[in-house]
């Protein structure tokens, strides 16, 4: 059996549905009941409540399962949560963990001035000295992240993409593809101490993001290049709280001083999925950048 945790967040119901969409059995744990609902109905998916920070409450969720997914919200205890999960799947027999990671694709990011980054690494090691067998999918930067309503995200209102970092590039990868590679991973072997990284298939500028939203949506976008007290002002009229908004400022300062981005597609390849290339994503979320 597969069990998928986090399965109400971004990437673990990309997972999920995809799971179903290929009628491949999966089990999904959720916290939520309320944001459990849409995955109610999907084929083939068996979905069980439980808290990754409450062992007591995972021995149904961790019963019959040989290999997980892992996935927590990088917003809340994220450190504490994985590493608490990975020592309850080692109690309950669970021999094999896949860890949803991730790695930015600036070249000579450090992943040490970024605290997602850093709480990736540390999880990793943890898991890594467990004596499980493991495995780290890390992939770049969602496409979905420039969507409205994310904090790095295009404002529909004003038609802008307003960031602080001038003209780097970084090379967002389409969930859909994380999605079909963690579902053929997860169904494969040989994957054991393995570590994948995954961008999408270009390296692309600020500027080239919105020419690809303007043209997708018939709709004149721009990128402002603002300075980082501005976006750190806008974080704050959002109701961002201090905290939050100083990971997403430590993430934006390192991005700055990359401007070139690695390409890896090979993990793609690997597991025959079709890189999508931002355009297309574009297109499928084209009334989303209009707020619709």
């Amino acid at each position: 059996m597969i069990l998928v945790t986090g399965a109400t967040g971004l990437s673990g119901s990309a997972i999920v549905q995809e799971f179903a969409r290929q009628g491949a059995p999966v089990r999904a744990l959720f916290r939520s009941p309320d944001k459990a609902r849409p995955l109610h109905g999907l084929a083939n998916v068996e979905l069980v409540e439980g808290d990754m920070l409450r062992p007591a409450s995972l021995t149904k969720a961790l019963h019959g399962v040989d290999r997980v997914l892992m996935i927590s919200s990088a917003e809340k205890r994220m450190v504490e949560t994985q590493c608490a999960f990975i020592d309850a799947a080692k109690a309950a027999g669970v021999p094999h963990i896949v860890k949803l990671s991730g790695k930015e694709s600036g070249v000579g990011f450090d992943p040490a001035k970024f605290q997602g980054t850093r709480e990736h690494v540390e999880i990793e090691r943890y898991l890594e000295a467990s004596g499980l067998a493991w495995t780290h999918l890390r992939p770049s930067q969602f496409m979905h992240r420039y969507l409205p309503g994310a904090l790095t995200g295009v404002d529909a209102s004003r038609r802008e993409l307003r960031l602080p970092i001038g003209d780097i590039r970084l090379a967002p990868v389409d969930i859909e593809d994380i999605a079909k590679v963690a579902v053929a991973l997860m169904r494969s072997d040989g994957h054991e101490g393995r570590a994948y990284d995954m961008t999408g298939p270009q390296a692309l500028t600020m500027t080239e993001v919105v020419e690809h939203i303007s043209k997708a949506t018939e709709t004149a976008f721009r990128y402002v290049n603002v300075s980082l007290e501005d976006k750190l002002r806008e974080f704050k009229e959002m109701g961002v709280p201090d905290a939050f908004a100083q990971i997403i400022e430590e993430q934006l300062v390192e991005r700055s001083r990359h401007p070139e981005s690695h390409v890896r597609t090979e993990v793609h390849d690997t597991f025959g999925v079709r890189p999508t290339p931002f355009a297309e994503f574009a297109r499928r979320h084209a009334k989303a950048f209009l707020g619709q």
